[in-house]
């Protein structure tokens, strides 16, 4: 297995891995010659040559040349596909662990996982000095004379670092012991510029910490991605990065103006630069939850806090809603309580679909259409009860006929999930997570009102899915 763009002549193949989203039609008049997927999704049209490169995608290699290279690039920059890497030209020697922290040791401190990484941690003058207990060959200690937040101690840390590579680790996260070898792999293709593993909550005792492990906002899932802005994956958290030194030098580092959403805008800023960066859930790490309700519910609070603040920085990027305007057409006459009008305007969209896709399948349009509906309405009440939900509780005092399809919002996406996991834990979690999100939209008014900044209230209506060529 190698990564997609190996130095020429070096490996004779390269190894993807299909998206979910994945379709490639067989039958007329598709004939093999059409691929709907990616993130957001997309339609590629296929030359015969492309289709019998992809038919080979497919079984998991190609041929390692530059033209079917370019291929397949497209196609994973699309989110269409995923690098298999197993190897690349960095090890262990070439990376400097850095490690912001705040009057506590970070927890990795005498782990096995970074025992022969060189590691600085960053003191962000805390009242308590933090102090190594014990004796540690690789490890130092930076103190700054004044409390800068994470953006500022994690700068601190980069401009000590004489490695081409750079891994932050944040003071609340558990490493496994082989976490680094997957994600430097990653680095063989020369325009990776950040790779980041699965966040996922620390085990531990009680209802929070229970709750984190099941539904933390850091864990983006099992499936690898591309990291951008509108996609599936849309950012990754700071909690555990490696980042290529270069990259984030000639960016400026993160903006040590921030004190939440560094971590995004600088995601955001690497990829607008035409860096890739990119999502490995193979390698997990824990992140420790909030040890107070009063503590956890202002963490979500600042997550949505810091909205407005990203919004501004990269407009339409914070949008809470993005469909076609048919979707929102539809899903509207089904909240004001017209169930035949909604029907009526899901089966015109397909019928229209079809019309205009007439390389696909028509079975294929109306799954694509179908799916696109239901994904829109997924959508619609998670941004209805996470943003927009003090606006959706006074159509509901006001507005009666309102009121099931807000109830339905809040308890429907729960009771799904039970189904699917055959479990009653997310109807049990139901209470913590209308908290989560009530928390989570307040810290969204109140960005968008401190930074006079709508974005992320705002949605986004575009034709779906968009295309493209093979």
């Amino acid at each position: 297995m190698v990564a997609v763009n190996p130095p020429p002549g070096d490996e004779p193949s390269v190894r993807v891995r299909l998206d979910s989203t994945w379709r490639r039609p067989t039958d007329a008049p598709a004939d093999g010659r059409v691929v709907i997927a990616g993130s957001p999704l997309r339609l590629f049209r296929l030359s015969t040559g492309g289709a019998h490169v992809i038919a080979q995608a497919e079984q998991g290699s190609v041929p390692n040349t530059p033209s079917i290279r370019s291929l397949i690039d497209r196609f994973i920059d699309a989110g269409a596909m995923h690098p298999i890497p197993s190897r690349g030209p960095y090890g262990p020697a070439d990376v400097t662990v850095v490690m912001p922290a705040h009057q506590r040791l970070p927890a990795a401190v005498g782990s096995s996982a970074i025992a022969a990484l060189r590691t600085i941690i960053v003191d962000d003058a805390g009242a308590t000095p933090v102090e190594l207990v014990g004796e540690y060959e690789f490890v130092s200690v930076v103190r700054r004379s004044e409390n800068g937040g994470p953006a500022a101690a994690r700068n601190t840390g980069l401009a000590q670092v004489t490695t081409p590579l750079v891994a932050f680790v944040d003071a609340d996260v558990h490493l496994p012991t082989e976490w680094l070898t997957p994600l430097l792999a990653h680095f063989a293709d020369e325009r990776v510029a950040l790779v980041a593993p699965r966040v996922a909550g620390a085990p531990g005792h009680g209802t929070l910490a229970g709750y984190e492990q099941r539904h933390s906002p850091l864990d983006l899932g099992a499936e690898p991605a591309r990291i951008s802005a509108g996609t599936r994956v849309s950012y990754v958290p700071a909690a555990a990065l490696v980042c290529r030194t270069e990259a984030l030098r000639s960016l400026g580092g993160f903006d040590e103006a921030m004190r939440l959403g560094e971590d995004v805008d600088l995601v955001w800023r690497l990829t607008n630069a035409g860096y890739r960066c990119r999502y490995e859930p193979a390698v997990v790490v824990h992140h420790e939850s909030r040890d107070s309700l009063g503590g956890w519910l202002r963490q979500r609070f600042g997550y949505g806090r810091s909205a407005a603040t990203l919004a501004r920085r990269h407009p339409g990027a914070l949008t809470p809603l993005r469909m076609s305007g048919w979707s929102a057409l539809a899903w509207g006459l089904l909240l004001l309580r017209r169930p035949f009008l909604a029907l009526g305007v899901a089966i015109g969209t397909a019928v229209a679909l079809q019309r205009k896709l007439t390389d696909v399948p028509p079975r294929e349009s109306i799954r694509l259409a179908t799916r696109g509906h239901l994904a829109a309405g997924r959508q619609f009440a998670q941004a209805t009860v996470r943003v927009w939900w003090p606006v959706a509780l006074v159509a509901a005092v006001l507005v009666r006929r309102t009121r099931l399809p807000l109830l339905a919002a809040f308890t429907v996406p729960a009771l799904i999930d039970g189904v699917r996991e055959r479990s009653l834990q997310p109807v049990i979690d139901t209470p913590i997570r209308i908290a989560d999100q009530a928390a989570y939209g307040a810290g969204v008014w109140a960005g968008v009102i401190a930074e006079r900044e709508p974005g992320p209230l705002v949605p986004d209506f575009r034709s779906w899915p968009t295309r493209g060529g093979g």
